[in-house]
């Protein structure tokens, strides 16, 4: 079953936070299993953000989580946050195109 895990955070450094993630992409070119992934600025309020990551199943969706690169993208993401980021784990129900 697929797999979409939503990060919320807010920060005022967004420049910091997409060159964390390019490097992040860089580094787990070959071993990451995230196979997608959105990053939305709210319009209400610019300095909060959705990122939205899609995987084929919640297991590699762990095993992606589990690789040193994406441990190391997160506690430098953590830094860069203006506070905790809420996280929803969501299994893909339906999916189709409109």
């Amino acid at each position: 079953m697929a797999f979409v895990q939503l990060i919320e955070f807010s920060t005022s450094k967004p420049e910091e936070v997409q060159k964390v993630l390019e490097q992040w992409e860089q580094s787990s070119q070959g071993k990451r299993t995230a196979r997608r992934l959105v990053l939305g600025r709210d319009r209400n309020d610019p300095t909060r953000y959705c990122e939205i990551v899609f995987f084929d199943s919640y297991e590699s969706a762990m095993e992606n989580s589990d690789l040193p690169e994406t441990q190391e993208n997160a506690r430098k993401l953590m830094e860069l946050m203006d506070g905790e980021p809420v996280f929803r784990d969501l299994d893909v129900v339906e999916e189709r195109e409109l």
